[in-house]
């Protein structure tokens, strides 16, 4: 079963860098939280850097898919139908050549009437 991501608000992660700048470790307050403490350690980076900016936006989301990449899409797998018909197309008429030709291939022995 897929763990869903844990989503953290401006206010927890400040509350948390509170705590290591009162004194706890890093580690311990990640154990306590039941987290990564890499994470810590970026949040606290990212206060250092951007200061009251820090935390402001919900994070990295995906764009929408384009209808151009859904188009894209659309027309790879169209081209992958098209290169099996014509393999195929191309197998039916070289057995069709083959049972033209004077002594070409046969029918199998099942079906032969007796």
């Amino acid at each position: 079963m897929k763990k869903s991501r844990r989503k953290f608000g401006k206010e927890f992660k400040l509350t948390v860098l509170r705590r290591i700048a009162v004194g706890e470790s890093v580690n311990e307050v990640a154990r306590a939280l039941e987290m990564d403490p890499s994470d810590v350690r970026r949040w606290r980076r990212e206060l250092s850097t951007h200061g009251e900016r820090a935390f402001s936006g919900q994070g990295q989301k995906r764009p929408p898919p384009s209808r151009e990449a859904e188009l894209e899409r659309k027309i790879g797998q169209q081209a992958m139908e098209i290169d099996f018909l014509k393999r195929a197309w191309q197998r039916v008429e070289e057995q069709r050549l083959l049972r033209a030709l004077p002594g070409g291939a046969t029918s199998t022995n099942r079906s032969r009437r007796k």
